[in-house]
């Protein structure tokens, strides 16, 4: 079965067509590395909840939109080792001196499916 490695994170709108960029830049390399699939999106029906909600989880501001993201690989083991090349890679590091979010306020964990359909 496979791997998705899933991220939520809060984009500045003024900043959106920079990360759209480093997004295409970045999902060329994951795939360039074993990933299956890459996907990213930007919320469009992600109301704010009172008790918990995308926004919240990721303390978006009015000026930002909420992100959402997953790499799907072949499973954890193909991912371990997409991701030791990815942490590895000199491009990341030089194409983006800074980021266009903040990445503090990112959510990002690695989840086993338990049913594919």
């Amino acid at each position: 079965m496979s791997y998705v490695d899933g991220f939520v994170l809060a984009v500045p709108k003024a900043n959106l067509d920079a990360y759209k960029k480093m997004a295409t830049q970045a999902g060329a390399i994951w795939k360039e590395y074993g990933a299956l699939a890459y996907v990213e999106c930007v919320g469009d029906d992600v109301p704010y909840g009172e008790i918990t909600s995308f926004p919240r989880a990721v303390q978006a501001k009015d000026d930002e939109v909420v992100v959402f993201a997953w790499v799907v690989y072949e499973n954890r083991q193909s991912r371990d080792a997409v991701m030791a090349k990815i942490m590895a890679d000199e491009r990341l590091k030089a194409d983006w001196p800074t980021m266009p979010f903040d990445g503090k306020r990112m959510i990002f964990g690695g989840f086993q499916p338990f049913i594919e359909l």
